[in-house]
This record gives C-alpha cells, sequence and structure tokens, in this order.
C-alpha cells in the first residue's frame, strides 16, 4: 500500500484533524523528574516499511518492535526542545522500554544555515558511534539541545558544535572537526534527499511525527510539542486501524 492510496490518507487527515497542532522541550541525560533515562539505541541498513531508508539515522528502541514512530526534527527547533523534555520521557517509560515502539529519528533542517550544520554534525556523530556504542549518541543530542541559543545567531555553527562535543564522553570531537570538513557536502545530499522525502508525506515543519503499523501500514501523524496524553490516542488509534 503506498502512500498515495486514499486509506492512508483519510488516516493521516483524520489524526491530523483530530489531534490539532501542538505549540510546543526533551529526554535530557537527566529530566527534572528525578529519573535518569539511558534509551537504547540501533542502527539498520534497511529501508522501512514506509519507505524511509533508514541507513544513517539513529534509531531508540528495540529493532522488532511492533510499532514506529518518525520524528522529524531540528535542533534549532524550540518546539522539539520542549518535545524531548515534556513528552519524550513518557514514552520512553510507557512504550519504547517494553519493546512496543522504536522512534527514528530524521534530521529536517528547517530553520537554516546553522540547522542543517547540526543536522550534518548529527550524521557525522552517528556515524562515529553507530556499531561500537549507539547509546552514546544521546548524550551528544542532548548535550546540543541545552545549548540551544536563539535561532541563526551562531550558536549551531560548526565550531561551537565541536566545543559543545568536547564536553561529551563517548565522541571524539576531534573526528566530528574531520567529518564537517570533508563530508558536509555528502551528507548534505543524504540530508536533502530525506527532506525531499518529507515533503512527499506533507511534512513542512519541525517537530511533526508518523506514528505507523508496519504489519497493518496504518499511518497518522502528530505536528508540535503534543502532550504524552495525544501520543497515547494517536498510538491507540494505529493499533485498532
Amino acid at each position: 500500500m503506498s502512500l498515495d492510496q486514499p486509506s492512508r490518507r483519510a488516516l493521516v487527515t483524520g489524526l491530523v484533524g483530530t489531534l490539532g497542532v501542538g505549540g510546543a522541550y526533551y529526554l535530557t541525560r537527566s529530566v527534572g523528574t528525578g529519573h535518569d533515562l539511558s534509551p537504547s539505541f540501533h542502527s539498520s541498513d534497511e529501508t522501512s516499511n514506509l519507505g524511509v531508508e533508514l541507513q544513517g539515522k539513529p534509531i531508540m528502541g528495540a529493532s522488532d518492535a511492533p510499532l514506529e514512530i518518525y520524528y522529524w526534527t531540528d535542533f534549532q527547533c524550540p518546539f522539539c526542545e520542549q518535545f524531548e523534555r515534556e513528552t519524550l520521557p513518557d514514552l520512553v517509560r510507557k512504550y519504547v522500554e517494553p519493546g512496543e515502539l522504536r522512534i527514528v529519528f530524521i534530521s529536517l533542517p528547517y530553520f537554516g544555515a546553522d540547522s542543517m550544520t547540526a543536522a550534518v554534525a548529527g550524521k557525522c556523530v552517528w556515524d562515529q558511534v553507530r556499531d561500537a556504542d549507539p547509546s552514546a549518541y544521546w548524550d551528544w543530542h542532548a548535550a546540543i539541545f541545552e545549548e540551544q541559543g536563539e535561532k541563526n545567531s551562531g550558536w549551531a555553527a560548526a565550531d561551537n558544535l565541536v566545543e559543545y562535543t568536547r564536553s561529551v564522553d563517548g565522541i571524539d570531537a576531534d573526528s566530528l572537526k574531520s567529518c564537517l570538513d570533508d563530508r558536509r557536502s555528502a551528507l548534505e545530499d543524504e540530508i536533502d534527499a530525506d527532506n525531499e522525502q518529507a515533503r512527499s508525506f506533507g511534512i513542512r515543519g519541525t517537530p511533526t511525527f508518523a506514528v505507523f503499523d508496519p504489519d497493518s501500514e496504518s499511518f497518522g501523524t502528530l505536528v508540535g510539542a503534543q502532550p504524552i496524553e495525544r501520543f497515547d490516542e494517536a498510538i491507540e488509534r494505529i493499533r485498532d486501524a
């Protein structure tokens, strides 16, 4: 079943209409609830049933989880930061840790050149750790969001990203700098391809989420930093579709 078929398009439209658009944060290394969460990550070289190329994308949770969330995000997006602080910890506890859900992180550099630089840096770091220690990616991801400043103020420029990385255990900041210098063009092409696919799904901004059941191919979206209750509703709706 393709995304163009009416049944899936109707489901997407229905979910957006029912769940609404939220306005705006993040699962940090130590969240305000007092619970330290260390989500597991894995890599994949497959193409998902949704048609997303998984190679080069961090995936949180079990590889055999029956449900998937595709999460389009931008390190400069304040609503992405809000989602990851306020809602993602609950998603991890309720669905990811029990093995019911995995989350695919997809960079969508919506806010300009610094967003693209941060997206390229994310790919560099993931490539660095994906085979040896994929969960180390999370410490870096959280550290970058903790540094978030005003959009396009320079906080996410390459030199600053390298400096932030020096404080993250398990990530080689010099390797990140070399990757940004040597591989940027190729990685931007990969990100541009992901962005083109996102547009084909009707995705125009961040954060956007697609909840997907690979077996039934039921599919629905949420937009904005929605509370956990909206994800509960979306997941239940997809399970019952």
